[in-house]
């Protein structure tokens, strides 16, 4: 069985991470995150993100970097 908290939603993700619902809403919205992988959408709509593969991401040598 997998991390009970591995996929948490945004409000929650904002909380643990420190970005805001907006920030994490535009990384979705314009693909910074992958689909699947960083985030998912649940057969309800919300949308859910994965911790464990944001880490990941975090801590990868190629950043998708906007300004």
């Amino acid at each position: 069985m997998g991390n009970v908290n591995q996929w948490v939603l945004i409000k929650r993700f904002a909380e643990i991470t420190g970005y805001s619902e907006n920030a994490i809403r535009h990384k979705v919205k314009n693909g910074t995150w992958m689909e699947g992988r960083i985030w998912r959408k649940a057969p309800d709509g919300r949308i859910f993100v994965n911790v464990v593969e944001f880490e990941r991401w975090v801590e990868s040598e190629t950043h998708t970097i906007a300004f």
